[in-house]
């Protein structure tokens, strides 16, 4: 017995010890390439002696490497491929050299922080470079320029710890990922003299990223730059020498931004008064872009500006514009400041020089002729100030929105074209002097809810709801009380309750039939098909404002869950809480799906107060109910379906705010047909008691909801049973 034990302790000691051994000798093998592959061996590294003794070597207590640092010690060579199984490897500092050749894969080296690897001359970065990198927090591949064209790599996002990310004159091809939501971390973002092209990716909004060099790209990237507005921690700002578009947004939320630098890009509308007013800003270049307006004046704390002569400020000295300049440049940020317009609307006189405009002898503006120009936007209701204008064509372009009210107020208009555009609502009655054309607008003269209103811009909202009606109003134009949103909130809730209730009851009434016979149209034959509840639902962007993954969850399980359900309640939840649409193409890309946008708003509770609907001016105790609301819908709208509560949950949230947030007039508690007085759980109680014969829904004004809540598909039963659950 004694021998035995001795026996298992020896073999031991020598696992054991071969191991620690083994792993030494895989790093020093590794290692011994590495001097291998240099031209000049470094300073301080020698075959005969052990690696962890090597200058700028650093090794653990079992002898593993983790820090190489070898900066600026003129090497050549290329990199051995068994660079990659140092896996304790921490840092990776190469930058300053002569390196060539392609690059090693590094991929699952799980406890890299910091590689460098910049101002060499590496030839290409390989397939699954990124892979596995979760611990990188520092990656800098600047000054290669003789890499092959990359595109960066969505891998990339494992590196959730990421906090400086530098690849300047790298040769990256391609367009901004949308990935930057992962990585909570970033702050410097320097991707300057390369070859992007697109937008900039929605995930920027709400980033944490600081400083933001994008400028040199060899074609430049496109689009507007609205989502800066959302990047509150920005500091300094490259974008010049690209194609960027549009208006230049309001930073006042970006309060700690020093530098600005815009020039040569092709800007255009007003410069917004907010930037003269940001108190850190000390550097800002705007030349070379077709900005417009009244010419701009910056406090004495902004120590370096330039203006340049090519853009298209109204006058070269600070001051207003001329009215009618300035009317018709309101008229033009409907349209988002067409290029067209800015490139040709120079001086401070309408009536010399500026295209599509006519005027008479006395300066009075007659004639807009803007048609056939594939101008985007709204109809703006400025037009009515031109109260000498007889002849408006917007014919043939892509403008939507409804026709405003207020240019039937125009006593000299003969003629209003706006006809072949995507024009939707009813048409204001003009008076018989007006020729009014408006064919080839499909949706026009319809009752039905418009992507934008008369006023709104297509770079911006203009505070007015889905309805076309201002936010916080009715389709009436009367305001919408807290007591009235109340309402709506427990309508929508108890339906959805009801909905999952019925639902359930069918599922157990026939769970015991997973499969049903349908007839196969060809020979008659009956065939055995399962049953899906999701199978009229083609449209890929999702129904409704609801994201296409849900409908994935149904194609992959064969069913579909309540998670559905809370994921359209959460949607509901933001649509009330802000006054906008699910999904809206009248706002800015970064903007226009509710759920993206808001979750984004999310991650900083002092951005909720302004993202709400500010027409319900709502007191401080108030605001604390909707902080509420809005966190219930941020994790009712959670990506994966097993993140999201069940409605339970739900109702354990919102019931004691429904109780303290009552309506004040009994009108509108009869409106509803709902007694506020009940607690929510008395109410589901009282209704699942009595189902089959409750009124409710009748009961409910449709006049009073119909901007909130989808209307009825046609041919949707107004009541179902049993054998209609399938």
């Amino acid at each position: 017995m004694g021998r035995l034990r001795t026996l298992l302790i020896y073999l031991s000691t020598t696992l054991i010890f071969s191991f620690l051994t083994l792993s030494s000798a895989d790093d020093s093998a590794a290692m011994a390439k590495l001097l291998a592959s240099f031209g000049t061996a470094p300073s301080g590294w020698s075959a005969t002696t052990d690696c962890c003794k090597w200058k700028n070597v650093n090794c653990d207590g079992s002898n593993r490497v983790t820090s190489i640092s070898l900066a600026s010690q003129s090497l050549t060579g290329i990199l051995p491929s068994d660079l990659g199984t140092l896996t304790q490897l921490t840092t990776l500092s190469l930058q300053g050299n002569s390196l060539s050749g392609p690059l090693p894969s590094l991929a699952n080296l799980t406890s890299l922080q910091k590689l460098y690897l910049d101002n060499n001359n590496f030839t290409s970065i390989p397939s699954g470079f990124f892979q596995g990198l979760i611990s990188l927090q520092i990656l800098s591949l600047s000054q290669n320029l003789d890499l092959a064209p990359w595109t960066i790599s969505t891998e990339l996002t494992q590196a959730t710890s990421l906090v400086t990310f530098y690849a300047s004159n790298a040769n990256i091809i391609g367009s901004l990922p949308d990935i930057f939501g992962s990585f909570p971390s970033l702050q410097d973002l320097r991707l300057s003299y390369n070859n992007l092209n697109g937008t900039l990716p929605k995930s920027f909004g709400g980033s944490g990223i600081q400083n933001l060099w994008l400028n040199n790209q060899q074609n430049g990237l496109s689009g507007t730059i609205d989502v800066l507005s959302s990047m509150t921690q920005l500091s300094q700002v490259w974008l010049h020498k690209n194609q960027f578009t549009g208006p230049i947004p309001d930073l006042s939320n970006c309060t700690s931004l020093f530098d600005l630098q815009l020039r040569d890009n092709q800007f255009t509308g007003l410069i917004p008064a907010s930037l003269m007013s940001i108190p850190s800003l000390r550097n800002v270049s705007l030349d070379n872009n077709v900005l417009q307006g009244p010419y701009p004046q910056f406090p004495s704390s902004v120590t370096n500006h330039t203006l340049g002569s090519i853009n298209s400020f109204c006058k070269n000295t600070p001051g207003p514009c001329d009215p009618l300049v300035t009317t018709l440049l309101e008229i033009a940020s409907a349209f988002g400041y067409p290029i067209k317009l800015a490139n040709s609307w120079t001086g401070n006189n309408a009536c010399t020089g500026w295209t599509f405009i006519n005027c008479d002898s006395q300066g009075s503006i007659i004639t807009i002729n803007f048609a056939k120009q594939q101008f985007v936007g709204t109809i703006s209701p400025v037009f009515a100030k031109l109260t000498s204008l007889r002849n408006l064509y917007l014919n043939d372009n892509n403008l939507t929105g409804s026709i405003p009210d207020a240019l039937t107020n125009m006593t000299s208009l003969q003629v209003l074209d706006v006809s072949n555009n995507n024009l939707t609502g009813l048409i204001p009655k003009f008076g018989d002097s007006v020729k009014l054309t408006t064919t080839g607008n499909p949706l026009i003269g319809k009752n039905t809810p418009s992507s934008g209103s008369g006023g709104s811009s297509p770079s911006g909202s203009n505070g007015t709801s889905p309805s076309g009606n201002p936010a916080g109003m009715g389709s009436s134009g009367t305001s919408v009380s807290h007591g009235m949103i109340a309402g709506i909130v427990i309508a929508v809730m108890i339906f959805v309750v009801v909905v999952l209730f019925v639902s359930i009851k069918c599922y157990v009434s026939r769970r015991h039939r997973k499969f049903g016979r349908v007839e196969n149209p060809q020979n008659g034959k009956e065939v055995v098909k399962s049953i899906g509840i999701t199978g009229g639902v083609s449209n890929s962007n999702g129904y409704g404002g609801v994201p296409s993954e849900l409908q994935s969850q149904s194609s992959a399980t064969g069913r579909v869950t309540t998670k559905v359900d809370v994921y359209a309640f959460g949607v509901v939840l933001m649509e009330l809480i802000t006054g906008r649409r699910a999904l809206d193409d009248t706002m800015p890309d970064e903007r226009s799906h509710l759920v993206t946008w808001f979750r984004r708003i999310l991650i900083n509770k002092e951005n909720i107060p302004k993202a709400i609907d500010q027409n319900l001016s709502p007191d401080e105790e108030t605001m604390e109910s909707i902080y509420k609301v809005a966190e219930l819908a941020g994790h009712c709208t959670a990506r994966e379906p097993y993140q999201r509560p069940d409605m339970g949950h739900a109702v354990n949230i919102l019931s004691p705010l429904v109780e303290q947030w009552k309506p004040t007039s009994h009108e509108e508690e009869d409106t509803y047909g709902i007694d506020l007085d009940m607690s929510l759980p008395q109410a589901l109680q009282r209704w699942q008691a009595n189902e089959g014969t409750s009124t409710m829904f009748n009961d409910i004004s449709y006049s009073q909801t119909q901007s909130s809540i989808p209307s009825k598909p046609s041919g949707f039963a107004d009541s179902f049973d049993s054998m209609d659950c399938r």
